[in-house]
């Protein structure tokens, strides 16, 4: 009778807990779905930027604001007198000297200078490639020490300055990083010419190309510093860089995606094209991979073997780390005051 009777009373438990945990999930689901809803739109005229804000409640190390560079000002005038005398144009209301100045807070003037003109080049490139459809041959030219195009002298200008503290490998790395972006840009220009969309699992590697993998490699000579290889191809190493990677360009795909006039190389259209939702759903799904990137960031920067380093060298290898750690907060509060993607 007693073994009836406790039978009975955990079955009627198990059944108010397994209903009680649906109820759950389905009041979560439609919290969620409303949430998703209530997601900014740029309005007409606005920052699509605007979109990331929630970002800055789900991600602790995106909470806050980072701090500028003191000699910010400073850094601004070193960008645009390198940008005139490489035939660049600078305009102020696009700060790539302001990203810069972040993530290089901590650090002097100097390196937030160099990383702030890597960037003013890059971001030349991307225009170059995606708005004016650029022969991806430049690629060819920077790799050959052409300088016939501005974008070549510059990028041969910054390379004089920056591979002269590094060694044969670390050149050997950046001119792969090089090499892989351009196979990633072809790759878009065949998807293009084809009418072919990257699926949601392809898209990811796809990005980490376009980005420039070799920006990442810059904050080492902008810091005067080198990453031990075994350190730099071990696993947390490259999960961290590979997160960073993916959380600045999912980021950045949010912001640009009204001035992408219908390209589907971008994470938000691709979602909304293959899964089917509308813009909000499809930037709620965007932010929740990003979200979770942030925490593989912070998992792999736990588990850097830096035990294993000399104390000088664990220290120079944190500060580069501690660089990408900031990149992302860097990157958003850049994104929502530049007038690039407004």
């Amino acid at each position: 009778m007693g073994s009836a009777v406790s039978s009975t009373v955990s079955s009627a438990v198990s059944s108010t807990s397994t209903a009680s945990t649906n109820v759950f999930a389905t009041v979560r689901t439609a919290l969620r779905s409303a949430l998703a809803s209530l997601l900014p739109l740029p309005r007409r005229g606005g920052s699509a930027a605007l979109a990331l804000l929630p970002l800055t409640e789900r991600v602790p190390a995106m909470a806050a604001p980072c701090r500028m560079h003191p000699a910010v000002y400073a850094i601004e005038a070193a960008v645009i007198d390198w940008a005139r005398r490489t035939g660049l144009r600078a305009d102020p209301g696009i700060g790539y000297h302001r990203m810069a100045g972040r993530a290089f807070a901590e650090f002097d003037a100097a390196a937030a200078a160099l990383f702030a003109q890597w960037l003013t080049w890059l971001f030349h490139l991307d225009d170059e490639l995606d708005e004016r459809s650029g022969p991806l041959e430049i690629f060819h030219g920077m790799l050959m020490g052409s300088a016939r195009h501005p974008l070549e002298a510059a990028f041969a200008d910054l390379w004089r300055v920056t591979s002269v503290r590094m060694s044969d490998r670390w050149r050997a790395r950046f001119a792969v990083g090089l090499q892989r972006q351009y196979d990633a840009c072809r790759t878009e220009a065949d998807n293009r010419t084809a009418g072919r969309m990257p699926t949601l699992e392809e898209y990811p590697e796809l990005r980490r190309g376009t980005v420039g993998p070799y920006l990442y490699d810059l904050v080492e000579p902008c810091l005067r510093v080198e990453v031990p290889v075994w350190l730099h191809e071990s696993e947390p190493w490259q999960q961290l860089v590979n997160a960073c990677s993916d959380v600045t360009a999912w980021c950045n795909d949010v912001a640009s995606r009204p001035k992408e006039r219908g390209d589907v190389h971008n994470f938000v259209v691709l979602a909304m094209r293959q899964l089917g939702l509308g813009e909000r759903e499809a930037t709620a799904w965007v932010l929740d991979r990003i979200a979770a990137r942030c925490q593989d960031m912070r998992k792999a920067a736990r588990r850097l073997p830096l035990n294993d380093l000399e104390p000088k060298t664990a220290r120079d290898v944190s500060k580069v780390a501690c660089a990408y750690l900031a990149a992302p907060r860097a990157h958003l509060d850049w994104l929502l005051e530049s007038k690039r993607y407004a």
